[in-house]
C-alpha cells in the first residue's frame, strides 16, 4: 500500500485560557491515504475545529506530529506553514469567504495570485473549474447574484485551482437548503470518484454517510474510526 499523505501521530493541542488550561487534543493518531474521503463527527467542543485548524496548517499542535505529504510540519515557521498551506491545501467554508466585489472567475483565481501564474493562465484555468462544478455560465457574475449553492461551487472551485492534496471541508452544507446541500455532497462525492482526499467536518450523520470512513472524536481524543458502508 502507498505511504499515507497524512500521518498524525500523538497530535496535543492545549490553550491557556486565563488560568485555565483547555487540551483542546490529548493525543490524536491515524493516518489519510490519497483518494479517502473522510468525516470527522463528535459532540460540541470535542476538538474537531482544533483538529481541522491544524490540519489546514492554520495552527501548530502543542505536542505530537503531523506529516503531510511526507515532510513533518508540526513546528514550521509561520512563512513555511502558509506556503504549505497555500500549495498543498484547499478549503471549503460554511461561509463561503468570497470576496463580494469580484466575480465568480476573479474569486476562483484567488489562490493562483501567490503562485507566479500569467493572468491568461489563471482565467484559462478559473473558467474551466468554474465549468467543472456547474458554473460555466456564472463566470461573470459576483456573489450576490448567485445562490447560496452556487457560491458553495464558487467556494470549491477555489479549493481545487492550486491541485491539492487535500480538500478540508467545515460544514460545508451548513447554510444551505436540504436541495442545495444535496447539490453539493454531490460534487464532493465526484470529486472524490476523480481521486481527490477528502476531510469534512460535519454533525449530522446523513452528510456523514457520503463518505467512506468517519473518525468521531470525544474529549480530544479518537473514540472510534470506522468505514462506512456505500
Amino acid at each position: 500500500m502507498p505511504a499515507p499523505i497524512v500521518q498524525l501521530h500523538g497530535l496535543c493541542k492545549t490553550y491557556q485560557m486565563g488560568l485555565v488550561t483547555v487540551q483542546a487534543l490529548r493525543g490524536v493518531t491515524f493516518d489519510i491515504h490519497a483518494s479517502d474521503y473522510i468525516s470527522v463527527m463528535g459532540p460540541s467542543g470535542c476538538g474537531k475545529s482544533t483538529l481541522l485548524n491544524l490540519l489546514g496548517c492554520l495552527d501548530r499542535p502543542s505536542s505530537g506530529h503531523y506529516v503531510l505529504g511526507g515532510e513533518d510540519v508540526s513546528q514550521l515557521d509561520d512563512d513555511t506553514l502558509s506556503a504549505v498551506r497555500g500549495a498543498r491545501l484547499g478549503f471549503v467554508f460554511q461561509s463561503y469567504n468570497l470576496i463580494p466585489q469580484l466575480t465568480v472567475v476573479e474569486n476562483i483565481e484567488i489562490p493562483l495570485f501567490y503562485r507566479g501564474r500569467s493572468d491568461s493562465e489563471s482565467q484559462a484555468l478559473a473558467s474551466e473549474l468554474a465549468e467543472r462544478v456547474g458554473l460555466g455560465d456564472r463566470l461573470d457574475h459576483r456573489p450576490y447574484e448567485l445562490s447560496g449553492g452556487q457560491q458553495q461551487r464558487v467556494a470549491i472551485a477555489r479549493a481545487l485551482v492550486n491541485d491539492p492534496l487535500i480538500i478540508l471541508a467545515d460544514e460545508p452544507t451548513g447554510n444551505l437548503d436540504s436541495t442545495s446541500g444535496a447539490e453539493i455532497l454531490k460534487v464532493f462525492d465526484e470529486l472524490n470518484h476523480q481521486g481527490k482526499t477528502l476531510i469534512m467536518v460535519t454533525h449530522d450523520p446523513s452528510i456523514a454517510r457520503h463518505s467512506s470512513r468517519t473518525i468521531h472524536l470525544r474529549d480530544g481524543l479518537v473514540e472510534s474510526d470506522v468505514k462506512n458502508r456505500l
